[in-house]
């Protein structure tokens, strides 16, 4: 009988921290979700949900067309006129108003290359994606402020080909703005960004932000990008500023 009783009483312990584990690992689900609603809110995140929009970013301009789960974003060149467009249904290429067959390689690599630009364009309102995974891991200070740390990765159904990538937000304890932001990344023999946010400017009632990139050792825990930020031990690669943003007619 002691025998058993001992055994229950491990069973018990056991049974009681594993509760507790689960149950601390659900709250900080449950707490990153409740900051990054916060941070769309204050992005105005329905807006971006059903909306339209056109910027330039660099040699192309693009559109942004979401209603809900529906969507429509183009890619056109600006000197050669060739243009990508990325609906729910995939992906199409038009030139001199025919459109271009592509290969299954020339389809994923166009695909990633105009979701990506509207994927950062409109952060943080995709951070609620089906796919992603969102965890608050601690707080930070940065440049004398204070921010919420929460890591982000996606899973592999739904989460695009890079779902292994991990990324980092920092988001603002009073006002919840998207100041920060950082990801590993292992295409083209991996690496982390880390990214510095700076005019901020709303455009048909949408925040809209510019970045500067800074990059470091590729082995480098994309966790310490911060910590290395504040001590400006990161390099700056390049900047990443949106033109000629516009509201369009839905």
């Amino acid at each position: 009988m002691k025998i058993q009783f001992k055994t229950l009483s491990v069973l018990i312990t056991t049974l009681f921290f594993a509760l507790l584990s689960i149950s601390a690992f659900n709250q900080s689900d449950i707490d990153a979700q409740k900051i990054i609603d916060k941070s769309i809110k204050k992005q105005n995140g329905k807006k971006v949900a059903k909306g339209s929009f056109s910027f330039d970013f660099r040699k192309y301009h693009y559109t942004y067309k979401r209603n809900q789960g529906s969507f429509e974003y183009t890619r056109k060149h600006k000197e050669t006129g060739v243009k990508d467009i990325l609906t729910n249904d995939g992906i199409k290429r038009m030139s001199d108003g025919k459109e271009v067959i592509l290969t299954e390689k020339q389809k994923g690599s166009y695909s990633r290359s105009v979701n990506s630009v509207h994927y950062f364009t409109f952060l943080p309102y995709f951070l609620n994606d089906p796919a992603v995974g969102k965890e608050l891991i601690g707080g930070a200070e940065i440049k004398g402020k204070t921010y919420h740390k929460i890591r982000v990765t996606f899973d592999q159904d739904g989460g695009g080909d890079d779902h292994d990538d991990i990324y980092i937000y920092w988001i603002d304890t009073d006002d919840y703005s998207l100041d920060y932001l950082a990801y590993s990344f292992r295409v083209n023999g991996g690496g982390v960004r880390f990214r510095s946010a700076y005019n901020p400017r709303k455009v048909g009632g949408v925040l809209f932000q510019d970045y500067v990139n800074f990059k470091h050792d590729k082995d480098t825990p994309v966790e310490d990008l911060d910590l290395l930020f504040d001590s400006n031990e990161l390099i700056e690669l390049s900047r990443i500023e949106l033109t000629s943003i516009k509201k369009e007619a839905n």
